[in-house]
């Protein structure tokens, strides 16, 4: 009996120490597959990279949006001062324009009507001005009565007024009142082009009737542009004039484009509570942007230095990010797939943030992805 407990215990001993032996062989091959193994022939053909955490500088930013646009005096909607039938117009949305250029003759006997009553009013100003003048003499002789007087100088002064308003309203119309004047009335009046640029709508057609209301076209001109962005309240202490600004159209190309700030509101919008951020582009003369473009912008409102890797060194995988840190070099190299959380990105490197690396640990900088993708 005792010799079989002996042999029991040993057995028990035996199937133990296989366990162990079997746990640790286990973890060793866990542990080998956790690793990258990439071998020299690998590393010199995919022309890969190691390289170190390095101190950057980052800029503290203010996420924005916003849109192209022009100055108000570089955008002209045009309506008509009085309503009338389109006669002429041969524009379309793209032509370009000049300062004074012909833009739209309208038609309506209204305008006849009104250069009748200017031409009626001229011509009587000269008899009002003579009667005004003569009673004065007369007043001042004591021959005429002053109610005679008041009452020309009353029909003289009136019929200044209405002169001179229905002059300007000529004028407004774009009608010569010196050409009335010679007894040369129009049922047509001309509407030319108050600024030099591109018309971005033509709202009629030869025809069509248009009301003081009505915009009949918009000219936009392109030659000086800016930002007009919109931030939040909680970041509006943080942007100053002067501050740089990088932002892209995202709608049409990746590259990103410099500005900075040069107006900022002083009035926040009470519903959305947001402030506009005005910005001047940097080498304006070079780009072709069109207002209306939406864009997306970075506004650098201070600095910080932090550890880095350039951009490529990090992977990301179903929202997690890492890099691969070298763990072992010998017959080649084995990487360790560490996570790590991506800060800010700029001018090529990735701000990295993890408790788990220090700045001597080497990291592959370069090919990551395309060993990872194989």
């Amino acid at each position: 009996m005792k010799h079989i407990f002996q042999i029991s215990a040993a057995l028990l001993l035996m199937v133990s120490c296989g366990n162990k032996n079997s746990e640790a062989s286990s973890a060793e091959e866990q542990g080998e597959e956790t690793g990258i193994v990439v071998t020299q022939d690998q590393f010199d053909t995919n022309d890969l990279m190691i390289g170190t955490l390095e101190k950057r500088t980052f800029p503290k930013i203010v996420e924005t949006s916003g849109m192209i646009d022009v100055p108000p005096e570089n955008r002209a909607s045009i309506t008509a001062f009085m309503g009338g039938f389109v006669k002429q117009t041969s524009l379309l949305v793209g032509n370009r324009v000049k300062e004074g250029q012909l833009l739209v003759v309208l038609e309506n006997q209204e305008f006849v009507q009104m250069q009748q009553d200017y031409l009626e009013i001229f011509n009587q100003l000269d008899f009002l001005k003579a009667e005004f003048e003569r009673n004065q003499t007369l007043f001042e002789e004591k021959i005429a009565s002053q109610k005679s007087f008041l009452q020309a100088k009353s029909n003289y002064d009136t019929a200044k007024a209405r002169y001179q308003g229905l002059k300007e309203q000529l004028q407004m119309l774009n009608i010569s009142p010196s050409a009335v004047e010679q007894g040369k009335i129009s049922s047509q009046a001309a509407i030319y082009a108050p600024i030099t640029g591109s018309i971005t709508k033509m709202n009629v057609a030869k025809g069509s009737y248009v009301s003081p209301a009505t915009e009949i076209l918009e000219i936009v001109n392109n030659d000086h542009i800016h930002l007009e962005l919109t931030v939040f309240e909680k970041d509006i202490l943080k942007v100053k004039k002067g501050q740089k600004i990088l932002f892209k159209i995202p709608e049409a190309s990746e590259t990103s484009f410099n500005a900075k700030v040069y107006l900022v509101g002083t009035s926040i919008d009470s519903d959305k509570r947001t402030i506009k951020v005005h910005g001047h582009l940097e080498h304006e003369e070079d780009t072709n942007f069109l207002p209306g473009m939406f864009v997306d912008a970075m506004i650098m409102t201070d600095t910080v230095q932090t550890w880095a890797l350039p951009e490529e060194a990090v992977i990301e995988s179903e929202g997690n990010h890492y890099v691969l840190k070298l763990i072992k070099k010998e017959d080649g190299y084995t990487f360790e797939r560490i996570p790590v959380a991506q800060g800010n990105s700029y001018d090529g490197y990735s701000e990295i943030i993890s408790e788990q690396l220090t700045e001597s640990d080497e990291f592959l900088i370069k090919g990551v992805f395309d060993l990872i993708g194989g």
